[in-house]
């Protein structure tokens, strides 16, 4: 029997996020620092025989038809790329929310499109890998090589991996999904005008002046998607009240918030007292890094 090969999908989160322009195509370019949680998806795969996919897991039900699940995607995508490419039978293990703001399906594709390419013996540096994971999705390129990273354009931009200070985390999802696309629906009939790339090319290494310099920016799509969905500005106050709450933000287009922590301890209370109050929410523990 072909030996099963395992990645893990670590949920994507935005540290920062400005949007700096719209292209001509209607697509919106924007400048982000990415990190990436203890919290993950697990994929696994056993190499032969057409693509197929089994999902499980505590949010399986929120990953939609397995037709169009992106892990499917991905392997079709980078079949197109590269003749004669050995396919498989994957099975997906789903904890992280769907349409949430922290990549879960990106993060899926990507790890397929990493299984894939130790199946074939194909760099993750290959243009060939590099062309399918843009083509997937923009935030999967960041997500092929889970690293810190700043990511530009439309995703295709990565800069080299940052070394940045490690936080323990909260992050909460209302149990809401908020559509990418109306979110920079409702940004664009609100007249805001992009704003100009403001992240360094470097990132401060210490605790203290990371955590400052994460304050100075913000994510330009929160106010928007606080508009759509009133929920999120619920579980931005409940991060905020909680002991020991550094910094609390929306990640990407929502509805998933995090909260910074100096202690996973201090987290890991604050994850116990949200969880308590609104039982119906998605609420994790984990660090960021």
């Amino acid at each position: 029997m072909p030996r099963e090969l395992v990645e893990h999908a670590p949920a994507k989160v935005n540290l920062t996020l400005r949007v700096t322009g719209r292209r001509a195509d209607g697509y919106h370019t924007l400048e982000s620092l990415v990190v990436f949680a203890g919290v993950q998806d697990r994929l696994a795969f056993v190499p032969g025989g057409a693509a197929s996919l089994a999902v499980r897991g505590p949010n399986a039900s929120g990953a939609g038809a397995v037709a169009d699940n992106l892990v499917l995607r991905a392997a079709r995508t980078l079949a197109a790329e590269i003749d004669g490419l050995k396919l498989g039978g994957f099975a997906l293990t789903k904890h992280l929310p769907a349409a949430a703001g922290v990549g879960g399906g990106s993060a899926d594709a990507a790890a397929a499109l990493r299984l894939l390419a130790r199946a074939n013996r194909v760099k993750l540096t290959d243009p060939r890998l590099l062309r399918a994971a843009a083509r997937i999705g923009a935030d999967v390129p960041v997500c092929v090589d889970p690293r810190p990273r700043v990511m530009r354009g439309i995703g295709e931009i990565l800069s080299k991996p940052l070394r940045i200070p490690r936080f323990a985390a909260v992050l909460v999802n209302p149990g809401i999904a908020v559509p990418t696309k109306d979110v920079f629906a409702h940004l664009h009939r609100s007249g805001r005008k992009p704003q100009p790339a403001a992240q360094a090319r470097s990132v401060p290494r210490g605790r203290a002046a990371f955590l400052a310099y994460l304050k100075r920016r913000a994510n330009d799509l929160e106010p928007a998607a606080v508009e759509i969905a009133p929920a999120i500005a619920k579980v931005l106050a409940a991060l905020q009240k909680t002991p020991g709450c550094e910094l609390a933000r929306m990640s990407g287009s929502g509805a998933t918030c995090f909260g910074l922590y100096a202690s996973a301890r201090a987290a890991a209370a604050a994850a116990r007292s949200i969880s308590r109050q609104h039982r119906r929410w998605w609420v994790c523990a984990t660090h960021l890094g």
